[in-house]
């Protein structure tokens, strides 16, 4: 019997190179595996343990209190994808992939590394053949409530992680958000569903006369930026509104911008749509900005991101059609479609007179 010979581990913190069809589908199938190490790896703070100088497994567990022989075997297992490098002398050194498991590294996705892997997406994965028969979420059979309200009520230190995670996105993209879009002819913009209000800030601080409201649901607002709030820098210039934007926009702006959240439902996003045009009225600017499942590097993430949104809500990642579809049968004009960085697009739009 012959095997395939697979190429050797690396120890400069980069991963090998592409194997076999068969031994990349056998990694493939273990895909869980390499989330889980990830989310242990996070949970255990073995970046944040880990500084400038490569230590060795002993130090390491003795860092996070772990045990050091399954510490090496999990440190050992993430250096095979590029997470921390095991050195020539046993010692581990970060990677700048470890890196963003840290809390403090400016670009830290380790709320985001959580967030995927929290204990309700081990109970929703193995059910996506049903969500793939029936179109529907299966998180409502599961726990007998939607999605959000199961968190909320039910798993809280999760919807914890949620909010966490969706700060830090929100937080590195808004930098993005606000260079990118070009706010000049407004005097005011409405950040809807805009959670702790990173966009607005950034906006506002782009653009000093500009005024911006924030809208989002009441638990979400009360957390808003400290810079939105009274005291903060641009409280002045600053209305921030408590409220579910499927339901009523109560915000009247020159320019609405919508990101990151018409991956709804058809229903729910047919009906914020409405909702925003109606409280804007003709010739209002809206801004959509969505990650897309084509014309993106980012596929392999966000095709991921599409799948668990069928999961957990029965929503979907949009591609550049289906989203021009909803916008334009909601009755808006799109007006130009660009990106934004390496995964987000916008829809620049606009009400019909």
């Amino acid at each position: 019997m012959t095997t395939t010979q697979t190429p050797p581990v690396r120890t400069d913190g980069e991963a090998p190179a592409s194997p076999p069809p068969p031994m990349r589908f056998r990694e493939l199938v273990f895909g869980a595996a390499v989330a889980a190490a990830l989310r242990a790896a996070a949970r255990l703070g073995v970046a944040d343990a880990l500084g400038d100088t490569p230590l060795a497994a002993e130090e390491l567990a003795a860092a996070v209190k772990a045990e050091p022989k399954p510490l090496r075997r999990l440190l050992r297992a993430l250096s095979c994808h590029g997470v921390f490098t095991e050195r020539p002398d046993g010692t581990f050194a970060h990677t700048d992939m470890s890196r963003l498991l840290r809390e403090d590294d400016p670009h830290s996705l380790r709320a985001i590394a959580l967030w995927c892997t929290e204990p309700w997406t081990w109970d929703a994965w193995p059910l996506l053949d049903e969500a793939v028969r029936s179109g529907r979420n299966v998180v409502e059979d599961l726990y007998g409530k939607e999605f959000f309200v199961y968190l909320n009520e039910d798993a809280p230190e999760s919807a914890d992680v949620f909010n966490r995670a969706m700060t830090t996105s929100s937080t590195q993209s808004a930098r993005d958000v606000a260079e990118f879009l070009d706010l000049s002819g407004s005097a005011s913009v409405a950040d809807i569903g805009g959670g702790q209000g990173h966009v607005v800030a950034s906006l506002l601080e782009k653009h000093p006369a500009l005024h911006g409201t924030l809208l989002d649901l009441p638990r979400v607002v009360a957390n808003a930026d400290p810079r939105l709030r009274p005291g903060g820098a641009l409280a002045d210039r600053t209305t921030v509104v408590p409220g579910d934007c499927r339901e009523a926009v109560p915000v009247r702006a020159d320019t609405y911008v919508i990101k990151n959240i018409l991956e709804w439902d058809d229903d729910s996003t047919a009906r914020l749509l409405r909702n925003v045009i109606g409280a804007g009225g003709p010739g209002t600017r809206v801004v959509v900005i969505e990650n897309l499942v084509d014309d993106s590097p980012s596929m392999r993430f966000s095709t991921a991101m599409d799948l668990l949104l069928l999961l957990n809500v029965g929503g979907a990642k949009h591609t550049t059609e289906s989203m021009t579809a909803r916008l334009t049968a909601a009755g808006l004009v799109i007006d130009d479609v660009r990106p934004v960085n390496a995964y987000l697009h916008a829809f620049d739009c606009h009400v019909p007179g």
